[in-house]
Order: C-alpha cells, then structure tokens, then sequence
C-alpha cells in the first residue's frame, strides 16, 4: 500500500490547539520510510482497516483469519503498530489479532480533536472496537498503553472481555525522576541522535534500541512527531476496586519507569486482578519475553472464555 494510503490524512505542520503533528513534510516523509520498514518486518496482515472515530481515524491491522474473539493491541508512547514485531507470530498462533496505531501518537492514525482526559481516550478506543464491529475484546498494552486499556475499563467497558497490561506506565504509581527525563527528552526540538538513542537504550534496561527497526522508528517519531497527550492523572483507589474488567498485569523487575513492586501492590486492588513481577524484565518487557507473554496471555483468556 503506498505511504499516500497508508497513512490517514496526516496532520504535517503545527494545527490549532492541543493536537499531535508531523513538524514538516521532510520529516513525514523519514517516518514513512521508518514505519514502512518496520510494517515489511511483520508478518503480512489479514486486512488492514480505517475505522473513523470522535477523535480522528483509526488505522488498524488484522492478524489471522477472524471470526473468534480477538485480542486488540494498544502500543506505548512515541510507538505504533511495528512495535509488536516479536509478540505478533506467538499471539496470533492462538488469537486473532487487531493492532491500532494511536490517535495522538506517531503512527498511520492521524488526531483531529484534543484529547483532556481518560474519558477521551477510552471513547477513541471504544469507537476503534465498533467501527472493526467487535462486540468483545481482549485489550493488551504496553507502557502507556497499558494505561489507555485501564482507561478504557474504567470509562467504557461494555466491549471489554479481559485487559493485559505490560508494565503501565503512570498507571499504578508514580514516575520515577528517571523517566521522566526520558519523557523530557523525547520532546526537546533538535535532540542529538546520539542523546536520543542513550535515553531510548536507558528505558530498555541497556539494548542499543538503534539497532533494531521498533527502534529506529521510535527515534523517528521522537525527532519528527510533537505530541499533545494529557498527563492523564492515576486512578484512585476506590475506581481500581470498582473495576469489573478481568485483569492482568505484568510488572517489570527492572522497570525505570516506577517502583515495579509498589505499582504491583497498587494492581492487586483491582478485584481477582492477576499480577506479577518479572524481575529481570526491563520496561522493554514486550520484546524481551514475546513467547512467555503469549503463554501466560492465553492461559489468562483461556480462564475467561
């Protein structure tokens, strides 16, 4: 499909209000070849769909034949769908998959309409569910996310059959002062290359994240892509207890996003909420372990079908 029809009416050049942009052509058009190149690298998809939402259109990929209840993944921040380049072969051995890339972030899907709070972000995610006309879902997301699919549970989670999170940023407790440096780091105008890949390879516990093209796509939209996502607050204690949404969560040992133990401790307020620590997974923890998520994923679902 040609970049011209990959891509859904991207925003290129600074709009009006509090809504994510390409900075030029030039730079759309690196992130193009960037999300090209990592799109070759997965496995061919079933279909490929425009869902349009409140929020803007939704650019989404179909993994298996359908007809079953699919899994839908929500990528972190600065990512798009070639993020799930090591998850998608062991996922959609057993499930049909649907990858979104999301509104607000560097990606094929393109914002129109400020988003202020989690209520925005989940009314996008629940029109994405209907316009691909999923009736029931299983959300799995990693970082940020993560957090967009416990938003979903708690403002619309009439779709929802289950929630995976991988270690939820800014979800479950706060963000360490390391974090958001990287977070800082990633919206300073003319970042060297070589600072932006250090804090790229500082968040996934040490990998040279240029080496690779979830990587190197990443950097692009770093570079080229000026996002407006709201700092969405924490959920309270009293919303976790209240969630009905199955739940599992998946936390990293090595995490410099926040104190994996103390975000844990906040996860199990969530009734019969499944959760973990994986002491030696970094907040890469998607591309470290895609086998062992794929195992512990469908013996989760398996228990609620």
């Amino acid at each position: 499909m040609p970049a011209a029809e990959l891509f859904l009416e991207p925003m290129i050049g600074r709009p009006a209000g509090k809504i994510g942009y390409f900075t030029g052509r030039s730079g759309f058009d690196h992130f193009a070849e960037a999300y090209r190149a990592g799109l070759a690298l997965l496995p061919r998809p079933d279909a490929v769909a425009a869902v349009p939402t409140s929020f803007g259109p939704v650019r989404a990929y179909r993994f298996g034949p359908g007809g079953d209840m699919p899994v839908v993944l929500l990528s972190g921040r600065q990512a798009c769908t070639p993020m799930w380049r090591a998850n998608l072969p062991g996922l959609s051995a057993r499930h049909t998959v649907w990858s979104v890339d999301s509104i607000g972030e560097p990606g094929a899907s393109t914002q129109v309409r400020e988003l202020t709070d989690g209520a925005d972000q989940a009314t996008w995610v629940e029109e994405t569910l209907a316009g691909l006309g999923l009736s029931r879902a299983h959300l799995l997301g990693a970082s940020i996310g993560a957090n967009l699919a416990v938003q979903t549970a708690l403002h619309r989670p009439d779709r929802l059959a289950s929630i995976t999170l991988l270690d939820p940023a800014n979800t479950f407790a706060r963000l360490s002062w390391k974090m958001i440096v990287v977070s800082l780091g990633s919206v300073v105008p003319g970042m060297p290359a070589a600072v932006r890949n250090r804090l790229l390879s500082w968040i996934s516990g040490g990998a040279q994240a240029d080496s690779v093209p979830e990587g190197q796509l990443i950097a692009a939209g770093m570079k080229y892509y000026r996002g407006a996502q709201p700092l969405l607050g924490r959920p309270t204690e009293d919303q976790l207890r209240a969630l009905a949404v199955p739940t599992l969560a998946l936390f990293a040992g090595r995490s410099i996003v926040h104190d994996a133990d103390r975000a844990a401790a906040t996860a199990r307020l969530i009734p019969d909420a499944q959760v973990e620590v994986w002491p030696q997974a970094s907040h890469a923890i998607n591309g470290e372990y895609p086998d062992r998520i794929a195992e512990r994923f469908a013996e989760f679902v398996d228990g609620i079908r």
